[in-house]
């Protein structure tokens, strides 16, 4: 056992992850039960899921019905952010806001040492008592990109027992368990918009699209566009812009979208703000540091420099379709500095 705790609330999500976690903390000899957070309309299933998966391995299940927080602490935000003409992550607003904010606070708060989730990383404390995020043993399943925001009072209070697993390890070990969901497939989707249509969405939510028009680099019109939260950095697909050529979105001004050549959607420049800073409290001088811009890229050289409003991430190489919005997450071999999101 490590962090000096016994009694885990696992926060099970209805998928073989959480569900082998529940496993090998029984394994290694935790004291344990599960809990669900029913965040939204339909994922009822997902609970339901959860329920019986608990139930067959034995453990008592919790189930924290907290649709009212998601919205606020994650969907607004993720509105608001789109309506700003940005790109949000709500899956990093919700491990930092509901997961282990508000999960881990009814866990403490009802009498339990802490939480663990089905994420693939690690945790490691210092001799100095800091704790420190580690990227997992499987590369293809790291998600220490989604857990960059982790506080120190967060990162103390939390397991992650696939760290050192693999996902064939996961699934054998749910196999083991006899578990219905062994061979149940992964989520890829945001949990809110299963069908990918972000337009649609903030429609239903009242969004207003502020209308304007595709323009090329020095401003010319090219024709209209159907409302500026519809489109993203590098986007090509979609923009119904008879241009003669194939172009991309470069960027927005005001509410018109700029369109232009591949070659223009690279840079070497990144600034972040509003950095979570993990194995020291703040950046007092510039460091060599590999980082992502986004979750499915591999990281590159850079050097981060600390600036009044964050951090700036000047790359060896440029990197493609920076997003304002998006999260720029800062490593040194497999030790997670931080992340902060990209300033638009």
């Amino acid at each position: 056992m490590y962090n000096a705790m016994n009694n885990i609330l696992v926060a099970m999500s209805g998928g073989v992850d959480s569900a082998a976690a529940c496993g090998f903390l029984l394994q290694q000899g935790y004291t344990v039960s599960g809990g669900t957070l029913l965040l939204r309309d339909g994922g009822e299933i997902e609970a339901e899921d959860a329920r019986l998966a608990a139930t067959q391995m034995g453990i008592d299940f919790h189930l924290l019905e907290e649709k009212d927080a998601f919205d606020k602490r994650v969907i607004c935000p993720f509105i608001d952010t789109y309506v700003a003409g940005k790109t949000p992550n709500p899956c990093i607003f919700c491990n930092e806001a509901i997961k282990f904010g508000l999960f881990l606070d009814w866990a403490i708060e009802h009498g339990f040492d802490g939480i663990a989730t089905g994420h693939y990383a690690k945790i490691e404390q210092r001799e100095d008592g800091r704790y420190l995020l580690k990227k997992s043993l499987d590369a293809q399943k790291d998600q220490t990109y989604m857990l960059c925001r982790l506080t120190q009072r967060q990162l103390a209070h939390v397991l992650f027992p696939l760290g050192d697993k693999t996902k064939h390890d996961a699934r054998q070990m749910a196999e083991s368990l006899g578990l219905s969901l062994a061979h149940k497939h992964d989520s890829q989707d945001i949990c809110f918009i299963p069908d990918g249509d972000y337009l649609s969405y903030l429609l239903r939510r009242g969004v207003v699209p502020k209308k304007g028009n595709f323009i090329d680099e020095a401003g010319k019109i090219l024709g209209a566009h159907k409302g500026m939260e519809a489109y993203t950095i590098g986007q090509r697909r979609g923009l119904s812009c008879a241009c003669g050529k194939r172009v991309y979105v470069l960027g927005k001004r005001g509410n018109d979208i700029v369109l232009g050549d591949n070659d223009k959607l690279f840079t070497d420049t990144v600034a972040v703000e509003n950095i979570n800073y993990i194995p020291f409290d703040t950046l007092a001088s510039p460091i060599r540091v590999e980082a992502k811009v986004r979750y499915s890229q591999f990281s590159s050289p850079a050097l981060l420099t600390p600036t009044d409003f964050g951090a700036v991430l000047k790359f060896d190489s440029p990197q493609r379709a920076v997003t304002p919005g998006q999260t720029a997450v800062f490593y040194q071999g497999d030790l997670v500095l931080g992340g902060g999101y990209i300033r638009g």
